[in-house]
């Protein structure tokens, strides 16, 4: 699907909540978040990806199918070596889809739409060791 204003403003219009050890941060795009700031630079990481399983190409599918899409996400973290953390994108609009999402700290940007590609998805947020998350769009891989 790609890129469309009406897209990018709905993934704006998104808390990217994370639970961490100890507490969550609710992460806006562009924002900086001094709580996962602090947390990055205690656990020495470099970066983090905010990735989802669900509703790929923005489209809304089955509970069902979400949940089975989401452990199949975790499952292929896990055997990447990674170690995700909860998390679940909530969209401003009281009626939007509630998307169970991981937090994956030290990730590249690279790997994290490599593997949200896989996923169908159309964008991830990533940021640095600064902690401000970026939207980041999946060029579609034709």
């Amino acid at each position: 699907m790609g890129k469309t204003n009406e897209l990018d403003a709905a993934y704006r219009a998104t808390t990217y909540r994370v639970f961490l050890p100890g507490g969550f941060a609710d992460l806006r795009i562009d924002q900086p978040n001094a709580v996962l700031s602090a947390w990055l630079d205690k656990n020495g990481c470099s970066g983090f990806a905010v990735i989802t399983a669900y509703n790929p190409g923005s489209e809304v599918v089955a509970a069902e199918l979400n949940a089975e899409r989401q452990s199949q996400l975790e499952c292929d973290l896990l055997e990447g070596h990674y170690e995700p953390y909860a998390g679940e994108n909530v969209p401003d609009e009281a009626d939007g889809p509630v998307e169970e999402s991981c937090f994956v700290p030290d990730i590249t940007c690279e790997d994290a739409c490599a593997l949200a590609g896989d996923f169908g998805q159309n964008a991830i947020v990533c940021g640095g060791a600064d902690g401000i998350p970026r939207l980041v769009w999946i060029e579609e891989q034709e």
